[in-house]
C-alpha cells in the first residue's frame, strides 16, 4: 500500500496512521531506519534485537545473571581501571 507523506523543514517525517497500525508501531517505539537502493527501510529495533539474539556467546562469567546486574558488573570493572 502506498500512501503520501511530507517532509518537514526538520527533515522529520509522520508516518501515516493506515500505515503505522498496518504495521504494528507503536507510539514511543524506536526503530531502525536504513538505507537500501536508495530507498529508506524502517525497521523495528526490538525485532532485530530478536533476530540477533543468540548470535553472541554471553561470557561465563555473566551467564545466568539478569541484565541489570550483568550492567552492575561491567560498569563496576571498566571504572575499576581509573581508581586513584
Amino acid at each position: 500500500m502506498n500512501q503520501i507523506a511530507t517532509i518537514t523543514s526538520k527533515k522529520q517525517l509522520t508516518i501515516p496512521a493506515v500505515l503505522f497500525r498496518q504495521v504494528g508501531f507503536k507510539e514511543g517505539q524506536k526503530v531502525i531506519v536504513s538505507e537500501e537502493n536508495g530507498s529508506l527501510k524502517i525497521t523495528s529495533a526490538e525485532a532485530l534485537v530478536e533476530q540477533l539474539a543468540g548470535s553472541v556467546s554471553i561470557p561465563k562469567k555473566w551467564r545466568g545473571k539478569s541484565i541489570a546486574t550483568i550492567k552492575e558488573e561491567a560498569i563496576k570493572e571498566y571504572f575499576s581501571h581509573y581508581k586513584k
